[in-house]
C-alpha cells in the first residue's frame, strides 16, 4: 500500500489521491529534488518511441517514485530502493541501461509527472484500472495484492471482511486515498465515519490505542507492520468485493502512451524473470511472498 494519476497503493477505484502514503517521500523530495530538475528526453515521432534507444546512449533512466514503503522509496542511508526500483535495476540493465535514477514526487503527481517528461518511467508499484489505462501504458503487473486488517492481538471483534466491519459496527480507518476506503464503503460503511490516517504506522498506533478496531491495507504493508507489535496482528488476506466480485489488484510500470517499444522490451524481461522464479526473488527482501506473484495482465486490469 495503498486515482488515475495517483499502489496503489492504492485508488484503484477513485479519482482521488491514491493509497500511495508518503512515508518517506518528504525525505526524499528534501534530499534527491534536485534530480527532478534534470532534463529528460522529449517525446519521440516514431512509430514505437525510440526512448530505449535514447536511454541506452545515455546510460540512465530517471524512475519516478512515490517514497512509499514497500514499493519505491529513498532508505536512511540515502540510497534508491524499494520493490520497483530493484526490479528496475534489473531489467534495464538487461536492455541495456546501468543506471537508474530517482525523481520523487507525490503519488498523485506521478502520472502528471510522467507525461510531462519529468521522468522516464513510473517505477511506483501503481495499481493497473481503466482510468489509469486512459492515460498511460502499462507493463504487465509485477505482483498481486490482496487486503489485509490490522486488528488487536486475538481480532477480538472476529474481522475478517469489509462486511464484517459494517455488521459488527467497527470502528473503521485506513490510509489517506487508500481503495480501502471504496471497498468499507462498497460494504455498506458510512464514508463519513471512517478515520482516515497518514498511513499505515499511524493505523497499528490507532488500532493499538483503541480508538479504532480495525485498520485496512495491503497484505504486504499490514504484514510488515505488525511485526513488532504485543497488541496487534494482522488478519488473514483476502480479496475485496468490487460490484460484488471479489477483487484482485496488480501493480506494474507505467509509460507514455507513445512508448510501446519500451514497454513491450520492458515486458519481455519480466515475463522471463517471472518463468525462471528470479521475479521472487528481487521482491522477497520487500516482503513480498509467493502469494503476491501473479499471471494477470494490464489488458485484463485496464478491462480490455
Amino acid at each position: 500500500m495503498a486515482p488515475p494519476h495517483g499502489h496503489a497503493r492504492h485508488g484503484a477505484h477513485t479519482s482521488g489521491p491514491t493509497r500511495r502514503s508518503l512515508l518517506a517521500g518528504v525525505a526524499a523530495v528534501g534530499a534527491l529534488g534536485a534530480a527532478g530538475c534534470s532534463r529528460v528526453a522529449t517525446a519521440s515521432t516514431k512509430k514505437g518511441g525510440d526512448l530505449l534507444d535514447r536511454l541506452r546512449a545515455q546510460g540512465v533512466v530517471r524512475l519516478g517514485i512515490a517514497g512509499e514503503i514497500p514499493f519505491g522509496y529513498i532508505d536512511k542511508s540515502g540510497e534508491l530502493t524499494g520493490e520497483a526500483p530493484e526490479l528496475a535495476r534489473v531489467i534495464f540493465k538487461r536492455l541495456g541501461v546501468d543506471k537508474v535514477q530517482p525523481v520523487p514526487t507525490e503519488f498523485g503527481s506521478l502520472i502528471p509527472g510522467l507525461n510531462s517528461q519529468q521522468f522516464d518511467v513510473v517505477a511506483a508499484g501503481m495499481y493497473v484500472n481503466p482510468e489509469r489505462c486512459a492515460q498511460v501504458i502499462f507493463a504487465d503487473p509485477d505482483y498481486q495484492m490482496l487486503d489485509s486488517f490490522i486488528v488487536r492481538k486475538g481480532n477480538p471483534k472476529g474481522l475478517h471482511t469489509y462486511r464484517d466491519i459494517v455488521a459488527k459496527k467497527a470502528k473503521f480507518a485506513t490510509g489517506t486515498g487508500y481503495a480501502e476506503i471504496q471497498y468499507a464503503v462498497e460494504a455498506g460503511y458510512k464514508e463519513s465515519d471512517i478515520l482516515i490516517v497518514p498511513d499505515q504506522v499511524a493505523g497499528l498506533n490507532a488500532v493499538e490505542a483503541g480508538r479504532v478496531d480495525v485498520f485496512a491495507g495491503t497484505a504486504v504493508t499490514v504484514r510488515d507492520v505488525v511485526k513488532k507489535s504485543a497488541k496487534a496482528e494482522a488478519t488473514k488476506p483476502f480479496a475485496p468485493l468490487v460490484k460484488g466480485k471479489p477483487h484482485i489488484d496488480g501493480g506494474a510500470f507505467a509509460f507514455r502512451p507513445t512508448e510501446t517499444g519500451l514497454r513491450d522490451a520492458f515486458n519481455t524481461e519480466l515475463h522471463k524473470l517471472k518463468k525462471s522464479g528470479e521475479l521472487l526473488r528481487i521482491l522477497r527482501p520487500f516482503g513480498f511472498t509467493r502469494s503476491e506473484m501473479t499471471d494477470l495482465t494490464a489488458k485484463e486490469l485496464c478491462g480490455g
